[in-house]
Protein backbone atom coordinates (compact mmCIF):
# COMPACT_ATOMS: atom_id res chain seq x y z
CA UNK A 1 0.00 0.00 0.00
CA UNK A 2 0.97 3.50 -1.08
CA UNK A 3 2.12 5.74 1.76
CA UNK A 4 2.51 8.84 -0.39
CA UNK A 5 -1.11 10.50 -0.07
CA UNK A 6 -0.78 9.77 3.57
CA UNK A 7 2.73 10.70 4.34
CA UNK A 8 2.73 14.70 6.10
CA UNK A 9 5.85 15.10 4.79
CA UNK A 10 6.52 13.83 1.43
CA UNK A 11 2.78 13.08 0.62
CA UNK A 12 1.06 15.26 -2.45
CA UNK A 13 -0.88 17.15 0.20
CA UNK A 14 2.40 18.18 1.92
CA UNK A 15 2.11 22.52 1.47
CA UNK A 16 5.16 23.90 -0.52
CA UNK A 17 7.39 25.54 1.93
CA UNK A 18 10.20 27.84 1.65
CA UNK A 19 12.06 27.38 -2.17
CA UNK A 20 9.99 25.45 -3.28
CA UNK A 21 7.39 28.32 -3.13
CA UNK A 22 9.85 30.60 -5.32
CA UNK A 23 10.11 27.78 -7.74
CA UNK A 24 6.51 27.51 -8.08
CA UNK A 25 6.29 31.51 -8.12
CA UNK A 26 8.98 31.32 -11.42
CA UNK A 27 7.03 28.21 -12.95
CA UNK A 28 3.35 30.14 -12.82
CA UNK A 29 4.59 33.57 -14.11
CA UNK A 30 7.25 32.14 -17.25
CA UNK A 31 6.53 28.55 -17.88
CA UNK A 32 2.88 29.25 -20.01
CA UNK A 33 4.50 31.73 -21.58
CA UNK A 34 5.26 31.27 -25.31
CA UNK A 35 9.00 30.14 -26.05
CA UNK A 36 10.00 30.02 -22.35
CA UNK A 37 10.56 26.03 -21.53
CA UNK A 38 11.88 25.75 -25.20
CA UNK A 39 14.50 28.40 -24.95
CA UNK A 40 15.45 26.74 -21.17
CA UNK A 41 15.70 23.29 -22.60
CA UNK A 42 17.61 24.28 -24.76
CA UNK A 43 20.40 26.13 -22.48
CA UNK A 44 20.02 22.80 -20.30
CA UNK A 45 21.63 21.05 -23.12
CA UNK A 46 24.19 24.24 -23.88
CA UNK A 47 25.43 23.99 -20.40
CA UNK A 48 25.69 20.24 -19.78
CA UNK A 49 28.34 18.99 -18.43
CA UNK A 50 30.12 22.55 -19.25
CA UNK A 51 30.61 21.09 -22.95
CA UNK A 52 29.00 24.00 -24.97
CA UNK A 53 31.34 26.49 -23.38
CA UNK A 54 34.42 24.23 -23.81
CA UNK A 55 33.16 23.82 -27.42
CA UNK A 56 32.85 27.75 -28.00
CA UNK A 57 36.55 27.82 -25.85
CA UNK A 58 37.98 25.32 -28.33
CA UNK A 59 36.66 27.16 -31.59
CA UNK A 60 37.95 30.60 -30.15
CA UNK A 61 41.57 28.97 -29.28
CA UNK A 62 41.36 27.23 -33.41
CA UNK A 63 40.46 30.69 -34.68
CA UNK A 64 43.13 33.01 -32.77
CA UNK A 65 45.75 30.24 -33.82
CA UNK A 66 44.83 30.53 -37.10
CA UNK A 67 44.79 34.30 -37.09
CA UNK A 68 48.43 33.95 -34.90
CA UNK A 69 46.91 36.12 -31.88
CA UNK A 70 48.98 33.53 -29.55
CA UNK A 71 47.39 35.72 -26.26
CA UNK A 72 43.94 35.56 -27.44
CA UNK A 73 44.25 31.67 -27.73
CA UNK A 74 45.63 31.07 -24.73
CA UNK A 75 43.05 33.28 -23.32
CA UNK A 76 40.36 31.12 -25.16
CA UNK A 77 42.01 27.77 -23.68
CA UNK A 78 42.39 28.92 -20.54
CA UNK A 79 38.80 29.75 -20.78
CA UNK A 80 37.35 25.90 -21.35
CA UNK A 81 39.72 25.09 -19.04
CA UNK A 82 38.11 27.42 -16.23
CA UNK A 83 34.83 25.86 -17.51
CA UNK A 84 35.66 22.73 -16.75
CA UNK A 85 37.34 23.23 -13.64
CA UNK A 86 34.00 25.07 -12.20
CA UNK A 87 32.28 22.08 -13.51
CA UNK A 88 34.69 19.52 -11.91
CA UNK A 89 34.67 21.67 -8.56
CA UNK A 90 30.71 21.80 -8.43
CA UNK A 91 30.36 17.52 -9.40
CA UNK A 92 32.33 17.27 -5.79
CA UNK A 93 30.72 19.68 -3.87
CA UNK A 94 27.42 18.11 -4.55
CA UNK A 95 28.68 15.06 -3.82
CA UNK A 96 29.75 16.07 -0.42
CA UNK A 97 26.38 17.94 0.70
CA UNK A 98 24.21 15.86 -1.21
CA UNK A 99 21.25 18.07 -1.29
CA UNK A 100 18.39 16.41 -3.01
CA UNK A 101 16.56 17.57 -6.22
CA UNK A 102 13.52 20.07 -5.80
CA UNK A 103 10.88 16.90 -5.27
CA UNK A 104 6.97 18.40 -4.54
CA UNK A 105 4.15 17.79 -6.82
CA UNK A 106 3.39 21.26 -7.64
CA UNK A 107 6.69 21.89 -9.02
CA UNK A 108 7.20 20.61 -12.80
CA UNK A 109 9.84 19.15 -13.72
CA UNK A 110 10.90 19.90 -17.19
CA UNK A 111 14.68 18.15 -18.37
CA UNK A 112 15.70 14.57 -17.45
CA UNK A 113 18.77 15.33 -14.97
CA UNK A 114 22.26 13.43 -14.75
CA UNK A 115 22.06 12.74 -10.86
CA UNK A 116 19.75 13.61 -8.05
CA UNK A 117 22.02 16.04 -6.52
CA UNK A 118 21.19 20.22 -6.23
CA UNK A 119 23.32 22.05 -4.47
CA UNK A 120 25.33 23.52 -6.61
CA UNK A 121 24.00 23.76 -9.59
CA UNK A 122 26.48 23.02 -12.63
CA UNK A 123 25.12 24.66 -15.33
CA UNK A 124 25.13 27.89 -13.14
CA UNK A 125 29.07 27.27 -11.87
CA UNK A 126 30.27 26.44 -15.72
CA UNK A 127 28.33 29.03 -17.18
CA UNK A 128 29.44 31.96 -14.31
CA UNK A 129 33.29 31.20 -15.22
CA UNK A 130 32.36 30.68 -18.93
CA UNK A 131 30.99 33.51 -19.83
CA UNK A 132 33.77 36.28 -17.74
CA UNK A 133 36.79 34.21 -19.60
CA UNK A 134 35.13 33.56 -22.97
CA UNK A 135 34.32 37.29 -22.27
CA UNK A 136 38.18 38.15 -21.65
CA UNK A 137 39.02 36.20 -24.46
CA UNK A 138 37.02 37.68 -26.62
CA UNK A 139 38.04 41.62 -25.78
CA UNK A 140 34.64 42.63 -24.68
CA UNK A 141 33.83 44.30 -21.28
CA UNK A 142 33.60 42.97 -18.49
CA UNK A 143 30.22 42.51 -17.41
CA UNK A 144 28.66 41.94 -21.35
CA UNK A 145 29.00 38.08 -21.88
CA UNK A 146 28.09 37.30 -18.44
CA UNK A 147 25.05 40.03 -18.07
CA UNK A 148 23.76 38.14 -21.31
CA UNK A 149 24.43 34.45 -20.57
CA UNK A 150 24.64 33.94 -16.44
CA UNK A 151 21.52 35.27 -15.85
CA UNK A 152 19.34 33.38 -18.49
CA UNK A 153 21.02 30.21 -17.22
CA UNK A 154 20.24 30.43 -13.84
CA UNK A 155 16.32 31.65 -14.12
CA UNK A 156 16.26 28.47 -16.56
CA UNK A 157 17.07 26.15 -14.20
CA UNK A 158 14.38 27.49 -11.95
CA UNK A 159 11.56 27.58 -14.85
CA UNK A 160 12.63 23.80 -15.59
CA UNK A 161 12.11 22.91 -11.73
CA UNK A 162 15.40 20.92 -11.43
CA UNK A 163 17.12 23.79 -8.66
CA UNK A 164 16.36 25.84 -5.91
CA UNK A 165 17.12 29.63 -5.67
CA UNK A 166 20.08 28.74 -3.60
CA UNK A 167 21.08 26.08 -5.82
CA UNK A 168 22.20 28.45 -8.69
CA UNK A 169 23.20 31.40 -6.43
CA UNK A 170 25.52 29.50 -4.83
CA UNK A 171 26.91 28.02 -8.44
CA UNK A 172 27.38 31.71 -9.96
CA UNK A 173 29.04 32.20 -6.70
CA UNK A 174 31.98 29.66 -7.09
CA UNK A 175 31.91 30.23 -11.09
CA UNK A 176 32.81 33.58 -10.62
CA UNK A 177 35.70 32.37 -7.75
CA UNK A 178 36.91 29.58 -10.50
CA UNK A 179 36.97 32.53 -12.95
CA UNK A 180 38.81 34.54 -11.08
CA UNK A 181 41.80 31.85 -9.85
CA UNK A 182 42.14 31.03 -13.66
CA UNK A 183 42.96 35.26 -14.39
CA UNK A 184 44.27 34.82 -11.10
CA UNK A 185 47.14 31.78 -12.43
CA UNK A 186 46.96 33.72 -15.84
CA UNK A 187 48.47 37.03 -14.72
CA UNK A 188 51.23 35.17 -12.82
CA UNK A 189 52.47 33.57 -15.73
CA UNK A 190 52.32 36.17 -17.57
CA UNK A 191 54.71 38.00 -14.68
CA UNK A 192 57.33 35.04 -14.36
CA UNK A 193 57.28 34.76 -18.63
CA UNK A 194 58.02 38.71 -19.01
CA UNK A 195 61.70 38.60 -17.01
CA UNK A 196 62.32 35.78 -18.46
CA UNK A 197 61.58 37.50 -22.07
CA UNK A 198 63.51 40.88 -21.50
CA UNK A 199 66.40 38.78 -20.64
CA UNK A 200 67.13 36.99 -24.23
Amino acid sequence: MSTESTDPVTGADRAPRGEELVLIGVQSALSGRPGVLPAARGLSHLGEHALGWMGLAAAGALLAHRAGDEDRKRKYIEAGVGAFGAHAASVIIKRVVRRKRPNHPLIAVGVSTPSKLSFPSSHATSTTAAAILLGRAAGLPPAVLPATLVAPMLLSRLVLGVHYPSDVAAGAVIGAASAGAVIAADKLYIDRLAPSASNK
